[in-house]
């Protein structure tokens, strides 16, 4: 024998859900546009509630003519209501003025008067509402093109992820890790490591002065510009005046390019860069705990017709950490507005240096966003990390 039970069946209609009811009356009434958002009863409310004060006002005056009065109600019923309530309204108004105001001296006066009222409420409801729908018509099209912008914005951000590097290099004794962190979708940052041959590995860092748009179109002509560079066997200091030449071409002195460029060779043990008004990059050393900056040598690329640079160079150990950033790492701000500064990362690096390329990476990252979590990152990030691990060679 099946148990009883107590469950009351309950018709329940796709497509309607509790509460939304209440509102389908006074959304009819309104505009698409209020209707989206907002009390939907609210608008109502107010037009009719005006209406009623305007024809109580009109019964209590009896000695002059309120009737201008109901097109302040009429007005806001163009802007919030429905095309069809609001002409509607106009005859209701109408009919609550004559019945409401004082008496006519004639039936010709009366109906004269009340065409007039009608040709006038109609006149500025129809004004009104043209002017609501042009300018709901422009917010239209300014919504379309901010999210064609935008979708322009996310391609070109696809594109310029293109030129980072997507494996990196297998070179013995070397751990490389790097990452970029773009403030407004699109960077102006670039970074890149490439083998050159089984022991030595080249890295560069960029930072396009400026930001946004402009400075990605230029940073994006900057990363083809190096990765062309890259592939022929080229010195340091030819590569840079043939960059320098070909960006100082596409822009004016105004548009720059602040670079780091480093060959690290893991069988000699060497370093070798070239750094062109970039961030000096900075060099963890295991014997004696100190971190020495690489400091810039000549001008950015691109700011003059040449460039005359020198190349440094500096042994390496096994235990060291090489990190090169962009500003955007050491000028992020807290809510007093101190920078992050470079004495903060070189704390980090000095006492993270046990971790892996990728944790000491992260580790930075995570340390500046959390310095600057109450106002955010107002530049592009980049940060790229070598540790050297000469003993498993």
């Amino acid at each position: 024998m099946a148990a009883a039970t107590n469950d009351i069946p309950i018709d329940v209609r796709p497509g309607i859900e509790f509460g939304t009811l209440s509102s389908l009356s006074s959304r009819s009434l309104l505009r698409r546009e209020v209707a989206a958002g907002g009390p939907q009863w609210l608008p109502a409310v107010f037009v009719f509630g005006s209406i009623a004060a305007v024809a109580y006002a009109d019964f209590i005056v009896s000695s002059v003519s309120l009737g201008y009065l109901y097109i302040l109600p009429l007005g806001i019923s163009a802007i919030f209501l429905r095309t069809q309530i609001s002409y509607a309204l106009i005859a209701v108004c109408v009919f609550f003025h004559d019945l409401f105001g004082p008496p006519y001296p004639s039936l010709q006066a009366r109906i004269t008067h009340n065409f007039t009222a009608v040709v006038g409420f109609t006149f500025v409801v129809y004004v009104i509402q043209r002017y609501v729908t042009q300018r709901e018509q422009l917010d239209s099209t300014v919504r379309q093109q901010r999210d064609q912008l935008l979708l322009d914005v996310e391609l070109a951000a696809q594109v310029q992820r293109m030129f980072l590097p997507i494996h990196r290099p297998s070179v013995p004794g070397l751990e490389i890790a790097g990452m970029m962190h773009p403030a407004r979708g699109v960077s102006g940052d670039y970074y890149n490591y490439t083998a050159i041959d089984e022991h030595t590995l080249q890295i560069v860092i960029a930072d396009v002065a400026g930001k946004g748009v402009p400075a990605a179109l230029l940073m994006s002509a900057t990363a083809a510009a190096v990765q062309l560079e890259a592939r022929e066997e080229r010195d340091m200091l030819e590569m840079v005046n043939r960059l320098n030449s070909s960006l100082h071409s596409l822009s004016d002195s105004s548009r720059y390019v602040t670079l780091l460029l480093a060959d690290i060779d893991a069988r000699r043990r060497s370093l070798r860069y070239v750094n062109c008004g970039h961030n000096p990059a900075l060099l963890f050393q295991a014997e004696t705990h100190e971190v020495i900056p690489m400091s810039s040598s000549c001008f950015p690329i691109g700011m003059f017709d040449s460039e005359a640079c020198a190349i440094n160079s500096a042994n390496l150990s096994s235990g060291d950490v090489l990190v090169l950033y962009t500003d955007g790492v050491t000028e992020a701000r807290d809510s007093r507005g101190e920078e992050f500064g470079m004495e903060r990362l070189s704390n980090l690096i000095r006492h993270g240096h046990t971790l892996s390329a990728d944790g000491l990476m992260n580790h930075v990252l995570e340390s500046v966003r959390d310095f600057s979590r109450d106002v955010g990152f107002d530049d592009d990030a980049t940060i790229l990390v070598v540790k050297f691990n000469f003993a498993s060679m």
